[in-house]
């Protein structure tokens, strides 16, 4: 399948191109990662020299300023090469992104950490969910505490999901503020002391993404480490559609399943037969349903990113889509990778073969927001709500 179907201009060939580049070394890379579960480092060495960890901050700050549109042909392109780097590097760009979108740290701070990410290849990404408040879109409290000490904040508390843990320079993430209840974010950097990382992160799938608990003890920060209220609306209150990078991920996941089960029914032939298995009738309609599947994907993929980027004064409305381009792309990348496997046979449960790991990887995919129930009661208020 061609990642040329939905570059419009030059400069996304020219982005296209690097990270095309990128996924071929990466995906040589992608099994020692993934058996020994380990971080990524030499990938995210590669996409530091590329410019990739730049691509989201804002023009102005010396940034590309990526639009939705591309992001989503990045993180496609990428995470089939290495779908736990992909989702990785998509954190980092997300929260940036996500920041300039909304105002809601002070210009300052912003511009700060824009610019040390430009000049040192800093690392950021956000640390929010806990042991017993779930998933922070379902409105769970957070559990960890930050307490005014003078002109200092002191942190306590315990964060899992912490992608990048290994890698990160900043841990962006949210507390309760004990005096006044309000839920702050707060910006702690890695050397911070009680700050420190408990590797817990042994899964089925997205192994790289070493995705431990961090754990804060008494971490005294400074002043300006509040970032912003998170328990107040920001400047711009607006849908996250960022959070188009996930689905995005889990898609080229399934293209490289795709891709490599038709080149294995290309050459596969049993001596049963005198023609390899690609042309059997039943080989060519699972392979047309995997092509139906992710065409339909990746026309709402794409078409919604392409609505956010062209009409900015809408994108209050888009709720509804971008939760439905989730949950739609992210279930047909998991059913395409599950008919690679048939296509492929018995000799797919190898580890010898990338499509074992594309089928753990791709279903890490319905448990990253929104999760498929909350998109399912969004689209039916919506409904509801309408008037006659």
């Amino acid at each position: 399948m061609r990642n040329s179907s939905f570059i419009k201009t030059d400069k996304q060939k020219q982005l296209a191109a690097k990270a095309e580049k990128l996924a071929e070394t990466f995906s040589e890379r992608a099994e020692y990662y993934d058996r020994h579960a380990l971080f990524p480092f030499e990938n995210f060495d590669d996409l530091k020299k590329a410019g990739f960890l730049t691509l989201s901050i804002p023009d102005t700050y010396g940034g590309s300023g990526l639009s939705l549109y591309d992001f989503v042909m990045v993180q496609e392109i990428l995470a089939q090469g290495d779908g736990p780097t992909a989702l990785s590097l998509g954190w980092h760009l997300g929260i940036l992104m996500n920041i300039r979108e909304t105002d809601r740290w002070p210009e300052e701070l912003y511009a700060q950490i824009s610019r040390e990410i430009i000049q040192f290849d800093k690392i950021i990404n956000s640390a929010a969910s806990e042991p017993n408040s779930g998933s922070p879109v379902r409105g769970g409290k957070p559990e960890t505490t930050a307490v005014r000490r003078g002109n200092k904040w002191v942190i306590n508390g315990k964060k899992i999901f912490t992608s990048l843990a290994p890698a990160l320079d900043y841990f962006l993430i949210t507390a309760t503020i004990e005096e006044s209840g309000e839920v702050g974010e707060f910006i702690i950097p890695k050397d911070s002391k009680g700050l420190s990382i408990m590797e817990t992160w042994d899964t089925l799938g997205m192994r790289g993404t070493r995705s431990d608990d961090l754990i804060l003890d008494d971490v005294v920060l400074d002043d300006q480490a509040l970032a912003s209220y998170r328990s107040k609306p920001a400047k711009k209150p607006m849908p996250q559609g960022w959070l188009l990078h996930i689905p995005a991920c889990y898609l080229g996941i399934a293209i490289a399943a795709r891709n490599f089960a038709v080149e294995f029914a290309k050459k596969h032939q049993p001596n049963s037969l005198d023609h390899p298995i690609s042309e059997l009738p039943e080989v060519r309609r699972k392979t047309a349903e995997m092509d139906l599947k992710l065409m339909t994907a990746r026309h709402l993929l794409y078409g919604t990113a392409e609505k956010w980027d062209e009409n900015p004064d809408t994108r209050h409305t888009l709720s509804a889509e971008l939760a439905a381009s989730k949950t739609v792309v992210t279930n047909a990348a998991v059913e395409v990778v599950d008919l690679a496997m048939r296509i492929v046979g018995g000799q797919s449960i190898f580890r010898s073969l990338p499509i074992e790991r594309y089928y753990r990887d791709v279903r890490a995919g319905l448990h990253n927001p929104p999760a498929d129930d909350i998109t399912y009661k969004l689209l039916a208020d919506q409904a509801y709500s309408e008037e006659s």
